[in-house]
């Protein structure tokens, strides 16, 4: 059975439907076989246009052989049967594998950027990104000198990081400024679990026992 789904009797209904010589008792029945299919399987309801799948399926069945009159363009083997292209695999060398190709292409784009302010965000986010893949790696804060001397490295003495000289530089409106202890220099993971309160847990505890006195007098 070329599709499993349908079962061994609905394979062979369209076995018989190949012996049938009539051309119009073979449309009608190749017309009831497909409502079986749709009662058999009713998963096919759920796809887009279920009637086309069931009579590409049915042909299919068939090996191609079937010959009907279908509602919808009759499916062929070369097509179906067609095997896709192959992905062609980039095969261009990282040289920073660690940080990933979207950062060799912006680090690139750093270098060659004029703009003074432009490039000076290109860095900062250069720096960020550096930041959380180090993050991610080791589990840890990169320190800023870090950064700066690795990303001197990296773009040859290019670019040049330089801490907290971005806000400077760039206006960022009188909105609220949102601090936050994550962000600190000593702590940078958030804890998100509830502290326990001692002192509720223990006045819990000598009620719970109250009514235990109660309910034993």
């Amino acid at each position: 059975m070329s599709i499993k789904e349908y079962g061994r009797g609905v394979q062979k209904m369209i076995d018989h439907l190949l012996t049938i010589e009539d051309k119009e008792k073979r449309q009608l029945a190749a017309e009831a076989v497909v409502d079986v299919m749709g009662i058999l399987n009713p998963s096919t309801k759920s796809m887009e246009d279920p009637k086309h799948k069931l009579w590409d399926h049915m042909i299919m069945m068939s090996d191609y052989k079937l010959e009907v009159e279908s509602p919808y363009e009759m499916p062929t083997a070369a097509e179906k049967e067609a095997k896709p292209e192959v992905l062609v695999y980039p095969k261009q060398k990282l040289q920073f594998k660690h940080l990933g190709k979207k950062f060799e292409l912006l680090l690139q784009k750093a270098i060659e950027e004029t703009d003074e302010e432009k490039k000076l965000g290109y860095i900062h986010t250069l720096a960020l990104f550096m930041r959380i893949a180090y993050g991610n790696w080791h589990n840890e804060k990169m320190h800023d000198d870090n950064i700066t001397e690795e990303l001197k490295q990296l773009s040859g003495g290019k670019l040049i990081f330089e801490p907290g000289r971005f806000g400077d530089f760039v206006d960022g409106g009188e909105g609220p400024v949102i601090f936050h202890k994550s962000f600190s220099e000593n702590n940078n993971k958030v804890n998100f679990k509830k502290k326990k309160n001692n002192n509720n847990n223990k006045h819990r505890r000598s009620n719970n026992n109250k009514y235990k006195k109660n309910y034993r007098r």
